[in-house]
């Protein structure tokens, strides 16, 4: 677990200002992996008291742009923040309940960056969502 002195460490390393809800969303997103941008102003709030919902839409922006944060938005499902950034790992989404979990690559250190036709783009990145059913919702369907 990061503390505020790792928090306020990465937003320096990053160029970015130092602000209480800088730290306190980095935190939030930190210990609430795949939150989404409600449950994030809630723990926000939960930490600093009264905090707007544009002031944390602008730090997530902010934080994302800078490579902190990593926003991701299955289909049908509003936009989450994760902190895992920079090692081009997948989700997994459950169809039920909407629980998502990281998958590393299968194979090699990122092998879905070699695509079967890259028509002249450098590829950096590749976004694999694998779909099924969480264990618990797998549980309840056989109950």
């Amino acid at each position: 677990m990061s503390s505020t002195v790792d928090f306020e460490s990465m937003l320096r390393g990053a160029a970015l200002r130092v602000t209480r809800p800088r730290v306190a969303v980095l935190s939030a997103v930190h210990e609430h992996s795949h939150a989404d941008t409600d449950s994030i102003i809630g723990v926000v709030r939960g930490a600093l008291g009264e905090v707007s919902h544009q002031a944390v839409y602008d730090v997530l922006r902010a934080l994302t742009a800078a490579g902190l944060l990593r926003r991701i938005q299955p289909p049908g499902s509003v936009a989450r923040y994760e902190a895992r950034v920079g090692d081009n790992h997948h989700h997994v989404v459950c169809r039920s309940c909407g629980a998502i979990a990281d998958v590393d690559c299968a194979v090699g250190p990122a092998p879905c960056l070699t695509a079967s036709d890259d028509h002249g783009f450098t590829i950096d990145e590749a976004e694999v969502i694998f779909w099924g059913l969480c264990p618990g919702c797998t549980t309840t369907l056989k109950s």
